[in-house]
C-alpha cells in the first residue's frame, strides 16, 4: 500500500516537472470571425506573436465564433474586464460618430489608402476611443463588403427596393442602405445564417473572407460585387485594463498587433482571389455592380455626415484628399 501511494507520489512530482509552466496573467480575446475567417487568422496571428515575444509571462488566448459574445456583449465585456481583447468593425461607428467616416461609401479606395488615413488621422481614433473607455491597441480589418441576396443580382442601387438585407449595428450603414432603396436590418453576424436559411432576411452585405467562412454561400442565389465600403477591424482593449498591465507587456503586445496589420492585410488580398471562387463554385451567380451608379446615390449619405457629426466635412475632405496621395 505503502508502494503505490509512493509510486503515486513519485508520478504526480514528475508530470508537474514536465508540465509546461503556466503563465503569470492569461488575456482572452474574443471575436465574432467563424472557423477559416479573416478575424479568426487575424486573431490567432496576434495571439502567437504576443506569447512567442512575452514567453511565460502572458498568454493570449482566442475565442471565435461569438464564444465570449456578440460585438456588442464584447465592448461592455472589455470594460467589465471580463474580455481583455476583441476585434470589432462596423459597431465602432455606436462607440463614437468619428469611426461612422469608414461607413461612407466608396471612401477608401484600397489598403495603401487605408495606411495613408492611419497615417494622417490615428490619434484621432484613437482619442476617441479612450474618450470613451476603450484603447486601440492596433488596426486589421474586415474588408471590402458586398451584397449577396436570394431576390435578384444588384447591379444598381435601385435593384436593391424592398430587399431585406441584414446590416451591423451601425448608424450609417443603415441610413446608406435605405437610402439605396433596401430594408436594412441590423442583427448580430451570428444570427445571420439561420435568417437568410429561413427567409426572415433576403440578403446581407460582407467581405468574401466572412461571407465564405459563414457558408453563405449555401443559402444565397446572388453575389454582387460592389466594393461599397471598407471596414477596419480594430485590436480593441479597455483602456483601464490595458494601462494596468507593465509597460513591456503593452509594449510588446502593441508590436505585435503592428505586425498582425501587415499579416491581415497580405492574408486578405490572397483570399479575394481564393474566396471568390470558393463562392462561384458553391452555385452562387455573381456580377459586378455599377460602381458610378453606387458612388452617385452615396452622395447624400456624406452631405448628412458632415451636417450631423463634428469635423464631418473635414474629415471627409482629409480621407478623400489622402486617397491622391500615393
Amino acid at each position: 500500500m505503502k508502494t503505490k501511494a509512493t509510486l503515486l507520489a513519485a508520478g504526480a512530482v514528475l508530470a508537474m516537472a514536465t508540465a509546461a509552466p503556466a503563465a503569470e496573467t492569461t488575456l482572452k480575446f474574443g471575436h465574432v470571425g467563424a472557423p477559416g475567417s479573416l478575424f479568426e487568422a487575424t486573431a490567432n496571428h496576434f495571439a502567437e506573436c504576443s506569447n512567442n515575444a512575452l514567453g511565460g509571462k502572458v498568454e493570449v488566448q482566442t475565442f471565435g465564433s461569438s464564444q465570449l459574445g456578440k460585438d456588442k456583449e464584447l465592448l461592455q465585456k472589455l470594460k467589465l474586464g471580463q474580455v481583455d481583447f476583441a476585434l470589432p468593425s462596423s459597431v465602432m461607428s455606436s462607440v463614437d460618430d468619428v469611426f461612422g467616416i469608414f461607413e461612407m461609401p466608396y471612401i477608401i479606395s484600397d489598403r495603401d489608402h487605408m495606411r495613408r488615413v492611419q497615417g494622417e488621422m490615428m490619434d484621432m481614433f484613437q482619442n476617441a476611443a479612450q474618450a470613451k473607455g476603450y484603447h486601440i491597441v492596433g488596426l486589421a480589418e474586415n474588408g471590402f463588403r458586398h451584397i449577396t441576396n436570394n431576390v435578384r443580382p444588384i447591379n444598381l442601387p435601385a435593384d436593391l427596393k424592398g430587399i431585406k438585407l441584414r446590416t451591423p449595428n451601425g448608424v450609417w450603414r443603415l441610413k446608406m442602405f435605405q437610402e439605396y432603396g433596401a430594408n436594412p436590418t441590423p442583427m448580430a453576424f451570428s444570427d445571420v445564417f439561420t435568417a437568410l436559411q429561413t427567409g426572415v432576411i433576403d440578403g446581407q452585405e460582407n467581405p468574401y473572407a466572412q461571407i465564405a467562412s459563414a457558408k453563405f454561400q449555401e443559402v444565397q442565389k446572388y453575389l454582387s460585387i460592389t466594393g461599397h465600403v471598407y471596414t477596419p477591424a480594430y485590436i480593441l482593449s479597455s483602456k483601464k485594463h490595458f494601462g494596468k498591465l507593465p509597460e513591456d507587456v503593452q509594449a510588446a503586445l502593441t508590436d505585435c498587433a503592428a505586425q498582425t496589420q501587415d499579416f491581415t492585410y497580405e492574408k486578405a488580398a490572397e483570399l479575394e482571389t481564393s474566396l471568390l471562387k470558393i463562392i462561384e463554385d458553391a452555385g452562387v451567380e455573381v456580377n459586378t455592380a455599377d460602381k458610378a451608379a453606387f458612388i452617385e446615390a452615396s452622395a447624400p449619405i456624406y452631405k448628412q455626415f458632415a451636417e450631423e457629426v463634428e469635423g464631418g466635412q473635414e474629415m471627409i475632405d482629409t480621407v478623400l484628399g489622402l486617397a491622391d496621395a500615393g
